[in-house]
């Protein structure tokens, strides 16, 4: 299940990279809510035992639509319609780290360590890497290739925001919470689909693309949040943690063998920084 979710989760970074190549970025982020919640919502209907929802549970479900579904799918769509998939895979890997620090601050017994803070400062080389040297030299020329890595980077720590709401919110089923949330995230990101489909010529959509929407709602959002919750039920989310290090290296390799993509030697001594860094947070986890 492990295997699964890395190849679930790092292919949409390929699928999203094919999907924004001929549609708006708004309207490939619906699109994938859409497919996803057809399929999780009669699954949560068909659940024996519904959760008790509260108004405070609802706020929960909002909030983790908006900073776990519609936002960070709507930056990282937009980043990758300019930088290549593998480079957004190696951004992603700031997740884990983002997730660490916000933790300190917001629940309780997670508090920063130095192992926590070397991993911060190994994590934070390596997108200071990633971006090169001529990053801020090209941002004051005006040109943009900075500006969607800072989108997906940005999409990264809104992923962040989003896991812990979800262990501060009240306890609820985990398949109702996926569909929910996936649903009020796609309801959410309607306006501005319905803005992208005006600057979209109907017979000029490649099969292509409305494919690899199509892909990603069904496999890259609906089942891998079913593989997601169920893995956490069986093996814990320490074993779960192991993904942090999987899903960059598939991203890179699935952008490199399907999309001809070719690394950088800069990016590929930012993933290696960035894979450090979260390594250096786990080993207080095997010190103990």
């Amino acid at each position: 299940m492990l295997l699964t979710l890395t190849v679930l989760w790092g292919s949409a970074f390929t699928l999203t990279k094919v999907a924004v190549s001929g549609l708006p970025a708004a309207l490939v982020v619906a699109g994938r809510l859409y497919v996803a919640a057809m399929l999780l919502i009669p699954v949560a209907l068909a659940l024996r035992h519904r959760p008790r929802t509260t108004p405070r549970l609802w706020m929960f479900m909002v909030l983790i639509a908006v900073f776990g579904y519609a936002l960070p799918f709507s930056l990282v769509s937009w980043g990758q319609r300019f930088i290549e998939s593998g480079v957004a895979g190696i951004l992603m890997a700031v997740m884990p780290l983002a997730t660490l620090g916000l933790a300190h601050w917001l629940i309780p017994g997670e508090r920063i360590t130095r192992y926590r803070i070397g991993g911060f400062l190994s994590g934070f080389s390596g997108v200071v890497v990633l971006m090169g040297p001529s990053a801020w030299h090209a941002l004051m020329n005006g040109e943009t290739q900075i500006l969607p890595m800072l989108a997906v980077l940005a999409g990264a720590i809104s992923y962040a925001v989003s896991s812990i709401l979800a262990r501060l919110r009240p306890r609820s089923d985990a398949r109702f919470t996926a569909a929910a949330t996936i649903s009020i995230a796609a309801v959410l990101m309607t306006p501005s689909a319905l803005s992208g489909v005006e600057s979209v010529a109907v017979l000029e959509i490649a099969r292509s693309e409305l494919i690899a929407v199509g892909l990603l709602g069904i496999f890259s959002t609906a089942l891998a949040a079913i593989v997601y919750f169920r893995l956490v039920t069986v093996a814990g989310p320490a074993f779960v943690s192991q993904l942090n290090y999987l899903i960059p290296l598939w991203a890179v390799g699935s952008g490199i063998f399907f999309l001809h993509e070719r690394p950088e030697p800069n990016h590929l001594y930012a993933l290696a920084l960035i894979l450090g860094g979260i390594l250096i947070t786990q080993l207080e986890h095997l010190r103990r």
